[in-house]
């Protein structure tokens, strides 16, 4: 069995290690010039790093990563709940926090001691499919036969394009903003800290590296939003980015599929895209090595959807200026102050969604 796969982030990544542990050829190839240098997404949750276990993936990963298991929320400057996620899980009780460049090196890496490499450089222009494979043709006027093709290749996705799906969904109005910085004398390390204002305004702050932060927020100036000090002392890089919510009714036509963002996309609330699209690949792998990947569509889709039905809940009720929202925001803060009970679930539910 010979596989192609479209895109090598996370998901491409994994679907090219899953496989290739199971005896199938692949290719894998990226229109990029190079990997990323860009840390985009950092949370890898449990399930993740349970999935990319097997191939030796997950340890490489906790060796470079920082296990994040603390949460504190603050609204208007003011800290409303914290809660940790020790003891929540009997084997990950944490979030483990890795810049996204470093999670595709890791990757690349364990690939290439099976002596695969990323052909980078190299884009797909169309295919062809049959019931006996696909024929792949690429920008250079070259072509190839597989016999399945996987598009992992994201929210602008040729692939899904190429097959000519909708990609049924919306776009939010708003700008969000990114910052990875260097900052001294950050007094909640290890932790995500949450800073909320009552106007809907949010900004997140999550460790990535020794005195390394990402903060993300709904508006157009993350270190502008943020509430609270951090003293920066160096700033790796700031960026604006627009959020999409969208997914794509159908994951299989005939032998290609679509995993990843380029089968469903939402905001980052929840932190559950990157960790969407590695269960994705996880799941087509294991199907794909077992001779039936027919199933796929059917199990994958209604977790995409239920995920980005949660994300958006989340996201409307922590960024809406609504007073109705807002109210219920403290509320939900004030119970998991007072409530261990609450606080215990609340972690089971941010480790296991």
């Amino acid at each position: 069995m010979r596989a192609l796969i479209v895109g090598a982030g996370p998901t491409g990544l994994t679907a090219a290690i899953e496989l290739a542990r199971r005896g199938v050829e692949i290719k894998i190839v990226e229109k990029r010039a190079e990997g990323s240098g860009f840390s985009r997404a950092v949370g890898i949750m449990p399930k993740s790093l349970e999935l990319l276990t097997d191939s030796g993936v997950a340890e490489r990963l906790l060796a470079d990563g920082i296990r994040m298991a603390n949460f504190h929320i603050f609204l208007d400057g003011r800290k409303r709940a914290s809660f940790t996620t020790r003891g929540a899980d009997p084997n990950y009780d944490f979030l483990l926090a890795l810049p996204q460049d470093r999670t595709e090196a890791i990757m690349r890496e364990r690939l290439a001691e099976r002596r695969i490499k990323v052909a980078f450089g190299t884009t797909l222009a169309g295919f062809e499919q049959s019931s006996e494979g696909v024929t792949a043709a690429y920008a250079d006027r070259t072509t190839e036969r597989f016999d399945y093709l996987i598009g992992a290749d994201g929210v602008h996705s040729t692939t899904r394009k190429i097959l000519g799906l909708a990609f049924n969904g919306y776009d939010l109005p708003e700008s969000w903003s990114i910052a990875d910085v260097e900052a001294r004398d950050w007094p909640y390390r290890e932790s995500f800290v949450i800073s909320a204002l009552s106007d809907g305004r949010v900004a997140v702050v999550a460790q990535i590296g020794d005195q390394r932060y990402r903060v993300i927020s709904d508006t157009a100036d993350a270190l502008e939003t943020l509430a609270l000090p951090l003293d920066v002392s160096q700033i790796h890089r700031q960026g604006t980015f627009g959020i999409s919510v969208r997914q794509v009714e159908k994951y299989q036509v005939g032998r290609v599929f679509l995993a990843g963002d380029a089968a469903h996309c939402h905001s980052p609330v929840g932190g559950r895209g990157m960790n969407l699209g590695i269960a994705d690949a996880a799941d087509l792998a294991k199907r794909l090595g077992g001779g039936d990947p027919s199933g796929y569509g059917s199990a994958r889709f209604p977790v995409g959807k239920a995920v980005i039905a949660a994300s958006e809940g989340a996201r409307k009720i922590v960024t809406s200026g609504k007073w109705s929202r807002r109210a219920l925001f403290r509320l939900g803060l004030a119970a998991v102050r007072l409530l261990p009970r609450l606080r215990r679930r609340t972690a089971r539910v941010v480790l296991r969604g």
